[in-house]
């Protein structure tokens, strides 16, 4: 969880004079199922984790006019001017700052100067998105401390142009809309072309989902993940249709020597991620769990043989989660090359689920896991904090 505003109230103060005015927070995210779909105008079933990116902040009367923003993860502040225009582009956790900042300047929005103290609880590199939660919690606070009238929506595809231009990651829209859009107790399913969305309930309150990360960091910006979503692309053009959403597969089956060994099983697991999500979607709706398990398992061993961004660390986790009591599922989550795997368990197994998966993967792979386990969670808020700040 996010630390309780009285925790960094105190870390605010040692950093800066007085106390923050404003609150901002938004959640890191989970796929269920749909992955690498997102860009192909895909579906996708995501869901908000209990854990955040928080930001403490005061407006700054005095001064340049800047953005003066302290990371405690980091343990560096960096200062972002606001008056000339969009800020230049940076490396590290800064560009995604500076990247949301440029999104408002460009919108024509005048923001005050202030000074920001970030703190986060989702695990930074392992495919929770800890980049769009801390994109959407900037945006969110320069809404807040603006008033600039912005809708969930907007500000997630203000936060994804902040990555492509800022952090050179070519992502799609889900991890910004999980973040941005998420209702507690609900999946969230996004169809990636319209940008409609869905709230599914999730209605067994006996169920939680364990995130197991590998501790396998991976970059999404060393090329992986850009080399994939340009074979999609490659693919789409063989078979002559705008996005891999709109071939069947029937059409991919056809055009298998077309396409080359490559591009044929990138198209196969799109193709069939987008069925596998929807229907997901609807077994959860309709309460077939035992469907869903198998969905999540048919989803993993596309990514890992199709698409291939798993990793033995990964298949590890999962194929020793497939196998405990009380597991509905298993699969690898987020882009891959390391990263979590999600499993939905029964919360009475869970933690029998992970000792069992800590002395697994200690046995095969010489390494330690970290878990936790979440519920669906609600999405971003702001809160102003009476009494306090400087303005």
């Amino acid at each position: 969880m996010p630390h309780h505003p009285t925790d960094i109230d105190t870390l605010f103060r040692r950093q800066f004079s007085g106390g923050p005015g404003y609150l901002a927070t938004a959640p890191g995210r989970v796929n269920l199922i749909g992955e690498h779909v997102d860009y192909c105008g895909g579906f996708v079933l995501p869901m908000a984790i209990e854990r955040a990116t928080t930001i403490a902040a005061a407006l700054r009367p005095d001064g340049p006019p800047t953005a003066r923003i302290h990371s405690v993860l980091k343990r560096e502040t960096v200062e972002i001017p606001l008056d000339a225009g969009p800020p230049a582009r940076t490396g590290g956790w800064s560009a995604y700052v500076a990247g949301v900042i440029a999104g408002f300047l460009q919108r024509g929005v005048a923001v005050p100067a202030f000074d920001a103290l970030i703190d986060s609880t989702v695990p930074l590199g392992g495919g929770l998105s800890s980049s769009a939660s801390l994109e959407v919690a900037v945006a969110t606070l320069l809404a807040g401390i603006t008033g600039h009238a912005i809708s969930p929506l907007d500000m997630a595809l203000l936060c994804q142009r902040a990555e492509h231009d800022y952090a050179g990651v070519p992502c799609g829209i889900m991890d910004q809309s999980a973040s941005a859009l998420a209702k507690a107790g609900h999946l969230l399913l996004l169809d990636c072309r319209s940008l409609e969305i869905e709230h599914v309930p999730f209605s067994r309150d006996d169920l939680v989902v364990l995130v197991a990360d590998t501790n396998v960091h991976h970059a999404l910006d060393d090329g992986g993940y850009a080399q994939r979503r340009s074979d999609c692309e490659r693919a789409a053009r063989i078979l002559g249709v705008e996005l891999l959403r709109d071939a069947s597969p029937a059409q991919v089956e056809a055009a298998r020597d077309a396409l080359g060994p490559i591009c044929f099983r990138r198209a196969r697991h799109v193709v069939g991620e987008i069925a596998r999500t929807r229907s997901a979607a609807a077994a959860v709706a309709a309460g077939r769990w035992t469907e869903l398990g198998g969905l999540m398992a048919a989803s993993h061993a596309s990514l890992r043989d199709d698409f291939e961004v798993s990793c033995r660390e990964l298949d590890v986790l999962v194929e020793r989660a497939a196998a405990q009591p009380g597991v509905i599922g298993a699969r690898m989550t987020g882009g891959g090359f390391g990263g979590c795997t999600v499993t939905l368990v029964e919360r009475d197994r869970a933690a029998a689920l992970m000792e069992a998966l800590d002395a697994g993967y200690r046995a095969a792979t010489g390494r330690a896991c970290t878990m936790f386990t979440t519920r669906p969670a609600g999405g971003a808020a702001f809160h102003r904090s009476p009494g306090h700040g400087r303005d």
